[in-house]
């Protein structure tokens, strides 16, 4: 919004511009072409003429200004501008309030934003709504430029003093602040206010009690002064300090001395005190041994008689006890004995037990032994026995189906044959070879046209051709 003000105002500036240079221009325009008709060259007037639209002419060919053109420029620059001073932008931290030129100052805070107002009727006035510090010095060569707050005590020395208050305006009150109170508030309300407060309150007092013993007393009462005075105009007081008191140099050194003397004094005081209690200690102490030795003197005499007494009272008693502890001794050692005698009987008796039933479990182990073999070997015996009937029969078996056909045990040599061999060589003869049967019959169906030799030559002829051994998996 700010910035749309100053573009506002910028605007009617400028459109207050063009109409002063559209009136300025026509007018040079007229100018020269008064010039050049005054200096009768012909064709000029009408190069002067072309240079631009005719809004209007004078008698004799002049062009009269554009006022109309001005006056609508002139009336329309004033809208941005009333506008722009309609508008007031209220800062961070700050209030403000309408101020009129016809009625005064009107109620109601302005707080920080953008506002409107009657332009060239009203305006705002702004004040810093945060907190503010005034400050004094407590002597004059002190390196800061404030102001220096000096007052008078009940003796009539003047003391320094160094006081910080902070306070703000009341943002509810701005306006009764700029109709009644002097401005600046700061120095001419405020200033004035603080100083008068103390000073009116420093003669009460002594310089002691405003430097050390009723200091924060004095800064509370000057306190609750400042916020009443302050508070009634519309100024919030949050805190006073007081920072610091400068003495007066003779006061401070002949307080400085009485100082010294006062320490002195209660030092000596002390010392005083310190060696009458090593005094009263000493006395304690001799006392107290005194009376730890009469008491342990009183102790041994009475541990002494009570030790003859106990004596005494032993002897009566021991002889009587020693028996009785004699007569106890030697009942325990019989029962000893005969818990002894009886764990031994205890012990045999129960050796024995163990022995038989030791035989007895290996008597059953050696019979259980027994029946396990005679009970394997007879399975055995029956396995064996089913074995070889069964042998007997399948031999049987066998026998009857070979001699059906006598021809199935070379089948059967001829196909257990053939998985091992590859190449058999069988002699000419034949003689004493278990397989010519079995060869023989095997090839009796070969063509009588091959069969011109023997059989084993017709089996054997091919057979050496091709190789010359055996070659056996």
């Amino acid at each position: 919004m700010f910035a749309l003000k100053w573009l506002l105002m910028a605007a009617g500036v400028a459109m207050f511009g063009t109409a002063a240079g559209v009136v300025g221009y026509d007018v040079y325009l007229a100018m020269q072409f008064q010039k050049l008709m005054s200096s009768g060259e012909p064709g000029a007037a009408g190069e002067v003429g072309a240079r631009r639209p005719i809004f209007g002419r004078a008698p004799g060919g002049a062009r009269s200004p554009r006022w109309s053109l001005a006056m609508k420029l002139f009336a329309w620059a004033w809208a941005p501008l009333l506008l722009a001073l309609s508008m007031v932008v209220i800062p961070e931290g700050s209030g403000g309030i309408r101020v009129s030129q016809i009625s005064g100052v009107q109620q109601g805070t302005l707080y920080p934003g953008i506002h409107l107002i009657v332009p060239l009727v009203q305006r705002v006035a702004v004040y810093d709504l945060r907190d503010h510090l005034y400050t004094t010095v407590a002597a004059a060569d002190a390196p800061t430029k404030n102001e220096t707050l000096t007052v008078q005590s009940r003796e009539g020395l003047t003391i320094g003093l160094a006081v910080s208050v902070r306070y703000r305006l009341d943002p509810q009150r701005l306006a009764y602040i700029h109709a009644n109170l002097a401005q600046p508030v700061d120095t001419e309300i405020v200033a004035p206010v603080v100083s008068t407060a103390f000073r009116d309150l420093a003669p009460n007092y002594v310089v002691r009690e405003v430097f050390a013993s009723k200091r924060e007393e004095f800064r509370t009462k000057s306190t609750k002064t400042i916020t009443d005075r302050l508070g009634s105009d519309g100024i919030v007081v949050k805190e006073v300090l007081l920072r610091d008191v400068h003495l007066p140099v003779e006061y401070a050194k002949g307080l400085e001395g009485l100082l010294l003397k006062e320490q002195e004094s209660e030092r000596m005081e002390f010392e005083t005190e310190i060696s009458a209690k090593h005094v009263r200690i000493a006395e304690l102490q001799a006392e107290a041994a005194k009376a730890q030795q009469v008491k342990r003197s009183e102790a041994d005499a009475a541990s002494r008689v009570i030790g003859a007494k106990a004596e005494a009272d032993a002897m009566q008693y021991t002889l009587p006890l020693k028996q009785k502890q004699i007569e106890q001794s030697r009942l325990e050692a019989e029962a000893r004995k005969e818990a002894t005698v009886q764990n031994a009987d205890a012990a045999a008796q129960s050796k024995i037990t163990d022995s038989k039933a030791e035989a007895e479990r290996r008597r059953l182990l050696a019979a259980a032994d027994a029946d396990t073999t005679r009970l394997a070997a007879a399975a055995n015996a029956d396995t064996i026995r089913l074995t070889a009937a069964a042998n007997s029969e399948r031999l049987q078996q066998e026998a009857a189906v070979l001699k059906q056909n006598p021809m199935l045990i070379q089948k059967i040599i001829a196909e257990r044959l053939s998985d091992k061999l590859q190449i058999i060589m069988v002699p000419t003869d034949g003689r004493n070879f278990f397989a010519s049967d079995v060869l023989h019959s095997a090839f009796a169906g070969v063509p009588a046209a091959n069969n011109t030799e023997e059989p084993d030559q017709v089996i054997a002829a091919p057979v050496h051709k091709a190789m010359q051994t055996a070659k056996i998996k």
